[in-house]
């Protein structure tokens, strides 16, 4: 069983321009995962020939809130075209909008009753979105420990318990094993219950959010979990190059390669 590996343009040879580095990450033979689509040019990436995994998908917005629902599904509609002008199926939501540092534009102390309903509300909303115009979104998990504190729906334990509860194919799971091994460990056991339920993988090492090999996780043996649990999709490497060298990053992404290749 192979998966198909993407890396996140965003993080990895960040000496070059944008088009360089979906250009660099393609020539390598790996798939290209892209954040903010408004600053982009559709056109120009499509003719890098690159393979695009995932994008982001809304520009603002929230679960919970019924101002901040209808603007995710505005901005969530608005993101779709770009999709499939670069030929990308996978489009990434939040618990709630991202600003600047990834803290989020509505942080809350407590998620209650109340905002679990409305959440799952929101997301049946992306899901028939997401089957109108035939793309999948997916939600990711976050930390609150390290990266993302006060973000609302955070943990992989609650991303999986929002698309189980929406039970729709049009809403999967990001599940993100970096934020996933900051906020609950137990990777594996985490990964058998979930896949059934997964869109994507998203890693990277810990501590540091850098290339698999640089922390503590045995990523081989992560990879070898997740084929044995039937998933044959989408793991990108979305993660900082230890060595943010232009070999660095090359570097980096070869470790990534070797780690996932079962």
């Amino acid at each position: 069983m192979t998966f198909t590996l993407a890396v996140c343009s965003e993080m990895v040879l960040t000496e070059l321009p944008h088009l360089e580095r979906v250009e660099r990450i393609h020539d390598a033979g790996f798939a290209v995962e892209i954040w903010d689509w408004t600053k982009k040019d559709a056109d120009a990436l499509r003719a890098t020939g690159a393979s695009f995994t995932s994008m982001t998908g809304y520009v603002s917005g929230d679960l919970t809130t019924p101002e901040g629902a209808d603007d995710l599904l505005r901005t969530a509609e608005e993101s779709i075209p770009f999709a499939h002008a670069i030929g990308c199926p996978t489009l990434n939501i939040h618990g709630t909008g991202l600003g600047e540092g990834g803290l989020p534009v509505r942080p809350v102390e407590v998620t209650t009753g109340e905002d679990w309903v409305a959440a799952v509300r929101t997301l049946e909303r992306v899901a028939e979105l997401a089957e109108r115009h035939d793309v999948t979104y997916v939600i990711e998990n976050l930390n609150l420990e390290v990266d993302h504190p006060g973000t609302p729906f955070a943990r992989a334990a609650d991303t999986l318990a929002l698309v189980r509860a929406v039970g729709s194919p049009h809403l999967r799971m990001n599940l993100d094993l970096y934020h996933a091994q900051i906020g609950e460990g137990n990777l594996v056991e985490l990964l058998r219950r979930a896949v059934p339920y997964v869109g994507e993988v998203q890693v990277a090492d810990v501590p540091g959010r850098c290339e698999p090999g640089t922390g503590e996780v045995r990523w081989p043996f992560v990879a070898r979990a997740l084929a044995d649990a039937g998933y044959d999709g989408v793991v990108a490497m979305e993660a900082w190059a230890s060595d943010p060298s232009v070999a660095g990053s090359e570097r980096a992404m070869d470790a990534f390669r070797e780690a996932f290749t079962v």
